[in-house]
């Protein structure tokens, strides 16, 4: 059985679907991997080390997909009409499995599906227990909430922590973490571990308590609906107008009383919800630093701008869309665990071939 990884050809995509030691895994149980070469250059694996475990190193995208069984991908491979025909490279008989974000690229699942294509997004992968060592999502978010502060950080142009010098005090930062999943409570950690005063807000009182297990202050709304704001997944629910009216008070008043603000808040399958407005932004003091992590969703404030760094009323806004490509190394390593865990079930550990229990 074939497995082919392709250098990632999407904008901004650093990461790669498989490591060397996740390939050692794969060729241990008869499989034959191909990796484009080139593809794990951002993460800084060179081809070699992909050889030297059993890898064959094929020259261009073309040779990587022929006659592959599975392509594992970081995200879904492009179509003709985003410019570049990745899909047409990829047999329709092989099983694609990445970070395909079917909820917000409906159109491109059913290009995938219209071409004849099995397909596996590992985003919709449910929260179990067995799951647990598959889920990208929480991998990907943990470095994602990591990166944002030290983002943050260094656009801030001041310290953290306290200092108390000679030469004076320096007040700590005070940061403010929207929405407390994965990347914001990696975000509070982080941000904590740098010295800074750490407040947190969300829609879900059950993440109190690990709010402030880490060191935080949990801001929440006073209103009933708090008791029916997260779905069996352990998601955040849309709220309703009510709700959402105390919560834009509660974080007008928040806001510009913080230095930096992390928004991390994502609702699956709609758009990101809006906590932050243009009336807020100018409030808060000038070099003030705000890291939107949901503008691939259309952003939790409504002055970021999809993969642009812009300052606005004096306030500094980070819009990256993929924080995990900007820590690639780490993020591929990760991700390349998740894949192969899925994955390694469904081959047949005696002869090295596909066998998928569809039931």
């Amino acid at each position: 059985m074939k497995i082919a990884i392709p250098k990632e050809i999407r904008d901004g995509e650093t990461r790669v679907a498989t490591s060397p030691d996740m390939v050692k895994k794969l060729t241990q149980v008869g499989t034959q991997v191909v990796i484009e070469t080139g593809a794990g250059s951002h993460c800084k694996i060179p081809d070699a080390s992909f050889a030297e475990v059993g890898a064959l190193i094929a020259n261009d995208a073309r040779e990587t997909y022929s006659d592959a069984d599975i392509v594992l991908k970081v995200r879904g491979p492009m179509v003709a009409k985003e410019g570049i025909d990745e899909l047409s490279l990829i047999n329709p008989k092989s099983i694609l499995i990445g970070l395909l974000a079917p909820l917000h690229n409906r159109e491109l699942i059913i290009t995938y599906a219209e071409y004849g294509m099995t397909s596996f997004s590992m985003e919709l992968l449910p929260r179990i227990s067995r799951a647990q060592s598959m889920d990208v999502l929480s991998s990907q978010s943990n470095l994602a909430g990591y990166k944002a502060v030290i983002d943050a950080a260094e656009e801030f142009g001041k310290a953290f922590p306290m200092m108390m010098t000679a030469a004076g005090t320096i007040a700590p930062a005070k940061v403010l973490v929207l929405g407390a999943g994965v990347a914001g409570l990696q975000a509070i950690a982080t941000a904590r571990r740098l010295g800074a005063v750490v407040s947190a807000f969300d829609v879900r009182p059950a993440v109190k308590e690990q709010v402030e297990s880490l060191g935080a202050t949990f801001i929440e709304v006073d209103s009933s609906d708090n008791q029916d704001a997260e779905t069996s997944g352990g998601y955040a629910k849309e709220m309703s107008d009510d709700y959402k009216k105390r919560q834009s008070e509660l974080i007008s008043e928040t806001v510009k009383k913080h230095d930096v603000v992390i928004t991390t808040a994502l609702i699956p399958g709609k758009p990101a919800p809006q906590l932050i407005s243009s009336d807020m932004v100018q409030e808060m003091n000038s070099g003030s630093i705000i890291v939107d992590l949901a503008t691939e969703a259309g952003g939790n404030c409504h002055l970021s701008e999809l993969d642009q760094v812009v300052v606005k009323h004096g306030v500094t806004l980070l819009g990256h869309s993929n924080m995990p490509a900007r820590i690639p190394v780490d993020a591929s390593a990760l991700l390349s665990r998740n894949l192969v865990n899925f994955l390694t079930p469904m081959i047949d550990s005696d002869s090295g071939a596909l066998s998928i229990d569809w039931d």
